[in-house]
């Protein structure tokens, strides 16, 4: 009864957020973000109308969790696109990094499940979220710690984005590590933290995205950036000179 009811309040917030979206213009500047939350919305509902006990909740279960995993991974690329728009340089390498090391996690998560016989009976949430969860919090950390390193100021959307999604991916890392190191038994510790833990996020999520809030405009630019910008110029010039030798070969 708990459980069904943090699920419908989960619900709730969620329609509430996606509806202030539209209403104030939010889901065309971050149309990843409210695309993931619309998501969440159809499958929760989708799986409180299923009975738990039926034979194909377990894969709509498994469909919503797969899915949700890797919409989850995908709005961090439009985390990065928003937070570093003014240094494209920097973006663009951030993206790439991201994007081998969600690869990594994804190949390396499906490998231990295929390890599990039946996976898709006995398999836990800790088993297929521990490498993707993990990886997703060292996203936040890196962007949070470029943000204060090189003192770029965040807009109120995008760090209440940041926070109610570092919160949620943080205590599911914590959450893990409890159940893998035996601390904490996996089935009734993750069916109640792990719900509480996504509403609190949809209230920091409301709270920040209840009306549009751009982020500051930097005054300068970062060493990182002017780094990226020397780096291209130079490889630009490398490949320039090399077309003119190549050009010299085939007209010789």
């Amino acid at each position: 009864m708990f459980s069904h009811s943090i699920w419908l309040i989960g619900i709730a917030l969620e329609l509430a957020l996606i509806v202030r979206g539209v209403q104030r213009g939010l889901l065309r500047r971050y149309p990843v973000f409210y695309s993931y939350v619309a998501f969440v919305v159809f499958t929760d509902i989708l799986l409180f109308a299923a009975r738990p006990t039926a034979h194909s909740y377990l894969y709509l279960y498994w469909i919503a969790e797969f899915a949700g995993l890797l919409f989850g991974c995908v709005v961090f690329f439009e985390f990065y696109r928003v937070a570093l728009k003014p240094y494209p340089g920097t973006a663009r390498m951030a993206r790439a990094l991201l994007f081998v090391l969600f690869i990594i996690a994804a190949v390396k998560t499906i490998v231990t499940l295929m390890n599990v016989p039946e996976w898709w009976f006995y398999a836990r949430p800790a088993q297929v979220e521990g490498v993707l969860r993990v990886c997703q919090l060292l996203a936040i950390l890196a962007l949070t710690l470029i943000f204060l390193f090189y003192s770029i100021p965040f807009g109120k959307n995008l760090r209440g984005i940041l926070l109610g999604y570092g919160f949620f991916v943080s205590w599911s890392v914590l959450c893990l590590a409890l159940v893998t190191a035996g601390v904490a038994k996996a089935d009734s510790f993750w069916s109640y933290t792990y719900p509480i833990s996504y509403v609190l996020s949809v209230v920091v999520w409301t709270v920040h995205l209840w009306s549009y809030q751009p982020n500051p405009i930097p005054d300068r630019a970062i060493p990182l950036e002017q780094e990226y910008q020397r780096v291209a110029a130079a490889t630009q010039r490398r490949l320039h000179t090399a077309r003119g030798y190549l050009a010299k070969a085939v007209g010789s």
